[in-house]
């Protein structure tokens, strides 16, 4: 298994509170993808969708709080996004080069979201197989990130690292971590 820990950093010229915190922890054992992240802080200022009765794929989830987390196959132009929102709803889109070719990948038909809300903290954590998309033995990059959405409307986007100008999730110079 190689797993790592992580801690997401708001873009620059965003201004969060300063005690909200996203961390977690990201693994792969064979092909079977574990991420976690923690949401910590003052989450009344928040917009969290409230948990779905039933869970659903669904587009455009990055407009809300939503977490994200994009894998590419090493030395290919390929990647997918994985959107997953803390009601439960979710989405895997396919590319075939920077923001080229976006397609829903339609090899995932449900995701096992765990969510756990507390008063100044909530878990998001899921489990995937890769199996349809990857080779066990192929090299994945990834980049890990989350936009977060306040009351106000205001949107913060959290990432392991800002390559650009400009909040990007979508450069290769920010996957950064290795499995």
């Amino acid at each position: 298994m190689n797993a790592q820990s992580f801690s997401l950093k708001a873009f620059p010229t965003t201004k969060p509170p300063s005690d909200l915190e996203i961390s977690g922890s990201i693994a792969r054992r064979s092909n079977t993808l574990a991420i976690s992240y923690t949401l910590s802080g003052a989450l009344t200022e928040l917009n969290i969708p409230a948990p779905a009765d039933a869970p659903v794929r669904r587009h455009g989830l990055w407009e809300d709080t939503c977490f994200e987390c994009f894998l590419a196959v090493k030395n290919s132009p390929r990647y997918w996004e994985l959107n997953l929102s803390p009601a439960g709803h979710w989405n895997v889109y396919r590319f075939a080069a920077y923001r080229q070719g976006m397609q829903e990948e339609t090899s995932f038909q449900a995701f096992p979201l765990r969510v756990e809300s507390q008063r100044d903290s909530l878990l998001f954590a899921v489990e995937l197989g890769l199996d349809r998309i990857i080779l066990t033995e192929q090299t994945l990059e990834v980049a890990v990130s989350t936009v977060i959405k306040y009351k106000d409307g205001k949107l913060t986007y959290w990432a392991l690292t800002h390559p650009g100008p400009q909040p990007d999730f979508h450069r290769r110079d920010g996957f950064i971590i290795t499995l």
